[in-house]
């Protein structure tokens, strides 16, 4: 996640500083506050957000709480931690969907920030993991393509998709999709509004009859995280006219500063409940403002790492592999090839490595290196060997090896490069075998400078 990336930097240097303290004073509290203040201003957190956050910060720090610790400069981390969550709302508050089915959640948002999208990832999410039949409708009807998007995209994710027209009123499309949505026996329907460019009188009042006519047991306002402070000005707007009850946070992947985030639950008083992550259409992950702080001061973020590969990683391919790994078999580059999808299906190396504790500067490190195209350009090379080649390089000759390059469009050196890796990997594995976890470990300490956590050399240079 690129979000917070230039604040999560200067935060962690200015708490550096402090947090290796034995005594704190008046001044290097105020120091230090003073640069914590001048990071979430540049990372355009509304200055209100920002008065408040400093002000709640010194006086926990200036008064018994820290002066009594043993050691006052964790206990300073721990407050801007606490105060950090307190901003964006301490605790995830998921949809609240008890009601008479078809429960109806209305997203309302300018054009341009994601809506239709978002529709689709909180069917997805809504399907997968809170096993629910869902329906989507659009009420947009300036807009055809968005009709058109919408039908698509449900059409991906498999949600019901009620069809809608341009000549229609909105009113009557969502009356008439909540009727076929009993019908059918969904559990929630979805619906899509018309945005515009700025906020007007005509749409705010469309949005409201819309409202009327739904009923909606949540009401989502989809923002750009792009779109910095004018994001907040936005979400009053919306606000004043609509009773929201949630913030969906999108293109967070794009914006490296992060203020959208830490400023709307304040402005608003409502809760942020989902971040947009990326394009596709799993990208919707539920907004924990805990974890969410500990990634900002560079703790990581262990929980939501655990919950993606539990998500992620496909089982039966984990299982198989260990099993032929304690019969002895080794572990051929079907195998690593196995091994790099599930990686690029979590984000690639970079997106693992923000999420554990002090790794936020390796995770950089990942993404100068490109390490999710080297991944690739990896995978290239081992589809175009024979399922035989791949299941025992020893055979690979100079003709095979000038073969597989020609058909991945790499080099020698590449694949010799991958040969070396796979080897390594593979000796990794056997001290694995039937000695479990510890060796593996050691193993991997062996094969990492410092134990770091990187091959030799560093990341593949592809």
């Amino acid at each position: 996640m690129a979000m917070f990336e230039n604040l999560s930097d200067r935060l962690s240097l200015s708490l550096k500083k402090i947090s290796g303290k034995a005594s704190l004073s008046e001044s290097n509290i105020k120091d230090t506050l003073r640069e914590v203040r001048m990071a979430l201003l540049e990372a355009d957190v509304a200055l209100p957000v920002v008065k408040d956050f400093v002000e709640q910060v010194k006086q926990r720090a200036v008064g018994k709480e820290v002066s009594s610790s043993l050691n006052p400069g964790q206990q300073f981390l721990k407050i801007v931690q606490a105060e950090l969550e307190a901003v964006m709302g301490e605790h995830n508050e998921s949809l609240n969907l008890a009601a008479q089915p078809p429960a109806v959640i209305l997203m309302a948002g300018l054009q341009g920030a994601g809506k239709t999208t978002s529709v689709a990832k909180l069917s997805r999410y809504l399907q997968e993991r809170e096993k629910k039949k869902v329906m989507v409708v659009s009420a947009d009807v300036y807009r055809p393509a968005a009709i058109e998007q919408l039908k698509t995209l449900a059409a991906e994710v498999g949600a019901e998709f009620f069809p809608s027209e341009t000549n229609q009123k909105p009113v009557a499309i969502v009356k008439d999709a909540i009727a076929v949505a009993k019908t059918k026996f969904v559990d929630v329907l979805i619906v899509d509004t018309a945005g515009r460019l700025a906020i007007d009188g005509e749409m705010m009042d469309e949005i409201k009859d819309v409202h009327k006519a739904a009923n909606p047991v949540e009401t989502l306002f989809v923002i750009d995280a792009m779109i910095g402070q004018d994001a907040i000005n936005t979400a009053k707007a919306f606000n004043e006219a609509l009773p929201l009850t949630g913030v969906v946070l999108t293109k967070v992947d794009g914006d490296a500063r992060g203020g959208a985030a830490l400023s709307v639950r304040h402005i608003t008083g409502k809760p942020i409940k989902f971040l947009g992550v990326g394009e596709k259409t799993d990208a919707l992950e539920p907004f924990h403002p805990e974890r969410i702080a500990s990634r900002i001061l560079g703790m990581g973020d262990v929980l939501s790492l655990i919950e993606e590969v539990e998500r992620k990683v496909d089982k039966k391919k984990a299982e198989r592999l260990a099993k032929k790994v304690i019969k002895g078999k080794g572990f051929d580059l079907e195998d690593l090839r196995e091994q790099l999808q599930q990686m690029k299906s979590m984000g690639g190396m970079s997106g693992l490595m923000e999420k554990l504790p002090g790794m936020g500067n390796m995770a950089q490190m990942a993404q100068q290196n490109d390490v999710t195209s080297q991944f690739t350009r990896m995978e290239c090379i081992i589809d175009s060997m024979t399922p035989k080649e791949r299941a025992n390089p020893d055979i690979l000759n100079g003709s095979r090896k000038r073969r597989i390059t020609a058909g991945s469009g790499t080099s020698i050196q590449d694949l010799n490069r991958l040969l070396k890796q796979h080897k390594q990997m593979g000796k990794m594995m056997k001290k694995m075998k039937g000695k479990g976890m510890q060796n593996m470990m050691r193993g991997m300490g062996g094969m990492m400078p410092g134990g770091g956590g990187l091959p030799p050399g560093g990341f593949p240079k592809f």
